[in-house]
């Protein structure tokens, strides 16, 4: 008994049609879209929310006559990539107060007087 090479030839036609082929293409992307999508938004709310509260701590910390405070995701600065945390102080505007960082935690706080 032995083999041909004619036997293992590709067929012509392909296996499923470019219909089928199109359809499974696009499941499977909204598949993967939904398995992504959910964690994604969970981390950015879970950031938003930390540099919140971190920047409210902050503010209260260095600059307790504050109106209020905002924390912000800022791309300008080099040295400042990440959450940075301002507070609204009456007559100036914002104010810079901490960084937070690129992922936000609790800010260091130093104390401003050496005592």
């Amino acid at each position: 008994m032995s083999f041909g090479l004619d036997e293992f030839e590709e067929p012509e036609r392909p296996l499923y049609s470019s219909k089928r082929r199109n359809a499974m293409r696009v499941v499977v992307s909204v598949a993967i879209l939904a398995l992504v999508l959910p964690g994604v938004l969970i981390t950015w709310v879970t950031q938003v929310q930390t540099a919140t509260y971190a920047c409210q701590v902050a503010t209260a910390y260095y600059a307790p006559g504050a109106l209020g405070s905002r924390a912000s995701f800022e791309w300008g600065n080099a040295a400042l990539i990440g959450w940075n945390c301002y507070a609204e102080i009456p007559g100036q505007g914002d104010f810079f107060v901490a960084y937070l960082g690129v992922i936000p935690g609790a800010p260091r706080l130093v104390p401003l007087t050496g005592t």
